[in-house]
């Protein structure tokens, strides 16, 4: 029992510092796009509170939540494997 709760530890910190970059990648990524989109479209107003408010609604957005399968589909995989290597 000690030995799995050791693994699920290093499984859950190793998940967060992966969580953690694709969240900053991502948000990078939008950031980017963001200001291109400025710079070629709109290029009236402020670049840096368009900016910020297209991070708002990224921060909302279905993409920002679907980051949070890191942590989901491994831990599906792992304990599927557990089950067929015991029960079948």
């Amino acid at each position: 029992m000690f030995a799995f709760l050791r693994f699920a530890l290093a499984g859950f910190v190793i998940l967060t510092v992966i969580y953690i970059a694709v969240s900053l990648y991502s948000r990078a990524v939008r950031r980017g796009k963001l200001g291109r989109e400025w710079d070629e479209d709109i290029r009236i107003g402020d670049r840096d509170a368009y900016v910020e408010e297209g991070l708002r609604q990224y921060d909302r957005s279905l993409r920002r939540k679907l980051i949070l399968g890191v942590y989901v589909v491994p831990a599906i995989v792992v304990g599927t494997i557990i089950y067929i290597t015991n029960y079948m």
